[in-house]
Order: structure tokens, then sequence, then C-alpha cells
């Protein structure tokens, strides 16, 4: 764990915890390093659309689950037939 006075490791850690692999990690601490931000900026916003596109991706299965629940109970509880 980081100290809260290393920001180098609290940066670390964040990206870490962010679910970035080590390639994106190393280059994130050496624009920063390089107080590079714009550019470390632009990794991480790709990188935050490539999770977003996974949660969209996830959410589909999801409804097509919910869907598919759906349909079972109205299969098993046909209108007029309701217990």
């Amino acid at each position: 764990m980081a100290e809260a006075s290393d920001t180098e490791g609290i940066l670390r850690q964040n990206l870490i915890d962010a679910g970035c692999n080590s390639e994106i990690v190393q280059q994130c601490m050496e624009l920063a390093r390089g107080q590079r931000t714009k550019e470390m900026k632009q990794i991480l916003t790709r990188y935050r659309r490539t999770l977003l596109d996974t949660v969209h991706a996830e959410q589909k299965k999801i409804d097509c689950l919910d869907y598919l629940f759906y349909k079972m109970e109205k299969d098993e509880h046909p209108k007029g037939r309701r217990r």
C-alpha cells in the first residue's frame, strides 16, 4: 500500500486497481515522470473506452438472459391461466 505522500506509488496503485495491464502502468508511470499528462490522458481514455465497451457487451448478455426469464415466466403462466 502506498503512503499518502508517495505520489508515484499512489498513481501506480490506482492504475493497478483500475485493471490496467503492466504495459499501460509502465507507460503511464514514464509519462507521469516526464509530466506528459496529455499523453497519459490519451492512453487512459482509450483504456476507459475499452472498459466501457466491455460493460456494454456484458449488459447486452444480461438483457438477453432477462428476456429469456421473461419469456419462460410468460410461457409458464399464459394469459388467463394465472394461478
